[in-house]
């Protein structure tokens, strides 16, 4: 019994083995740690059939198996996985090795279910979240926490 090369800590046969071999992901995540399983393991056909049509139609096969052959995969990390319905993005990170180089991958993965199973839509490599907006408070404005003291005789001491 192999551990699975997803990272979830289970073995093979009972994370990302049944998927690979056709059964529905259950959640995004799954479908995506499937697909990353799928790359190192070199399985070109889950990749391809884990897309939905609109994006199958402009796979390339011999692009994802250069790809798949030339890399040498590290870790998975999951850092987050949202679902709403049938929509669902997972956001990760690895690293992987390409002509002895070191490469950093951040990719936010977008998912659709079709009939009940799992496919991936698209992603966006290095994702960042819009900007924070900062409110700064002053000395002699209403305290934010509702006390209706100014904020340097509440919060701000």
């Amino acid at each position: 019994m192999s551990a699975c090369p997803c990272g979830s800590g289970r073995v093979f046969a009972e994370c990302c083995g049944p998927i690979l071999a056709g059964q529905p992901a259950p959640t995004a995540e799954a479908l995506m740690r499937s697909r990353y399983t799928a790359f190192v393991r070199h399985d070109v056909d889950h990749i391809e059939r884990s897309c939905v049509p609109e994006t199958r139609a402009t796979f390339s096969r011999a692009d994802v198996e250069r790809v798949a052959q030339d890399c040498e995969w590290g870790p998975l990390t999951v850092m987050k996985a949202e679902e709403n319905g049938d929509e669902g993005m997972v956001e990760f990170f690895l690293t992987f090795q390409r002509d002895g180089e070191d490469w950093p991958l951040h990719e936010r993965s977008r998912f659709r279910r079709v009939d009940g199973r799992w496919l991936y839509v698209d992603s966006v490599l290095n994702p960042k979240d819009p900007p924070r907006r900062v409110v700064k408070v002053g000395r002699n404005d209403p305290c934010p926490c509702g006390s209706g003291k100014k904020h340097k005789a509440c919060c701000g001491r």
